[in-house]
């Protein structure tokens, strides 16, 4: 932790430069100032930060160029007009800035925003961008503005690693063998309450959607073939449950008479003892294999379901639970027909497969 000592003489200077710059309309100048004054009277450096709307980093630099220059190391430069341009280097160091997050950089908020980014390179280059231009700027670097996605904590990166590298080459290689189908099987749910999604909207006119309030949802058990995009469902109305699903996959083999090669998650039913049970009476058409925990993006069908909401249940109203009902089985007859477009959601293994045989 530094610590600072301003004499009073050099405190008076403070203010007045302070007071200079404040008529002028140059805040900045002020914002550094008020900055090591704080630092000076013991405050974090976090705190002073927070209190500013500032990183960190921000008060770092100040205080080393107070400590170097003295107060003309404190005066905000100028904005000469055009803006000046980052070195190679310094993109590279600013783009590993950015990759590591704004916490790591010294803020609080967790999102990259325009201002903030403009206000890192302010004081860590000593170049100066009009806020309008960062977004060109990180598009010129690689970066565009997304939606982030959540990871679970309980990933186990090595379980996710023999599954791409060992378990899914293997079944590739026993499907060839068996002759067999391969499945990716999952269940949705459709609530009946509705659900909403990002739409077009005039200013100021926030879509509304009705809602029946009920709390129902329609239940649907789902299995997508690797090879023909075939798509195999069965709605169910109550909770999911190990009979339920056997009553799904005993249709789905009176539909084939190939062998399966069923790959699931490890939902509570999915490895109760009925369906192992289930399974060992079944060993002859059904080879099980389980995805690796927290995986639902090794799993196309769950791009499937996503789809079905998008184009068929979002935005919505369902006043009765039967009209939820039809929507949702025509969504999934009409996907039934739709082999070209399940195949596409595949694309992940289509290319571990191409390596495989390469």
């Amino acid at each position: 932790m530094i610590r600072l000592t301003i004499s009073n003489r050099t405190m008076k200077k403070m203010e007045k430069m302070a007071e200079n710059a404040q008529k002028k309309g140059d805040f900045r100048t002020v914002k550094r100032i008020i900055a090591i004054i704080k630092v000076a009277e013991g405050y974090l450096q976090k705190d002073v930060a927070d209190f500013l709307d500032v990183s960190v980093e921000a008060i770092r630099i100040w205080v080393k160029k107070y400590l170097t220059i003295g107060l003309e190391g404190l005066k905000a430069k100028k904005n000469p007009g055009r803006p000046s341009n980052l070195t190679k280097t310094q993109k590279k160091e600013l783009c590993k800035i950015i990759d590591d997050g704004p916490q790591a950089a010294g803020f609080s908020s967790a999102c990259w925003r325009s201002p903030m980014i403009q206000e890192l390179i302010k004081d860590k280059f000593n170049v100066e961008y009009n806020v309008y231009y960062i977004s060109e700027l990180l598009k010129n670097l690689g970066y565009s503005f997304q939606k982030a996605k959540f990871e679970s904590a309980h990933l186990d990166p090595e379980a996710r690693e023999k599954w791409e590298n060992e378990t899914w080459p293997k079944i590739l290689k026993e499907a060839e063998v068996k002759n067999a189908h391969i499945m990716f099987g999952d269940e949705a749910s459709f609530p009946q309450w509705g659900s909403l999604s990002y739409t077009w909207a005039r200013k100021g006119q926030q879509p509304v959607v009705k809602t029946s309030g009920k709390r129902k949802s329609f239940k649907v058990f789902g299995l997508i073939e690797y090879y023909s995009g075939k798509f195999f469902s069965k709605g169910h109305e109550g909770r999911l449950n190990s009979e339920s699903y056997e009553e799904f996959l005993t249709e789905v083999l009176r539909k084939t008479r190939k062998h399966i090669i069923l790959i699931q998650d490890g939902a509570p039913y999915h490895k109760s003892k009925a369906m192992k049970k289930f399974f060992e009476k079944n060993s002859r058409r059904l080879t099980i294999y389980r995805l690796p925990s927290y995986s639902p993006d090794f799993n196309p069908i769950e791009m499937l379901w996503k789809k079905i909401k998008q184009k068929e249940i979002h935005m919505h109203y369902f006043p009765t639970f039967d009209e939820l009902v039809d929507k949702v089985n025509e969504a999934l007859l009409n996907f039934q027909r739709a082999k070209e477009e399940i195949l596409n959601l595949f694309g992940f293994y289509t290319g571990k497969a191409e390596k495989t045989m390469v």
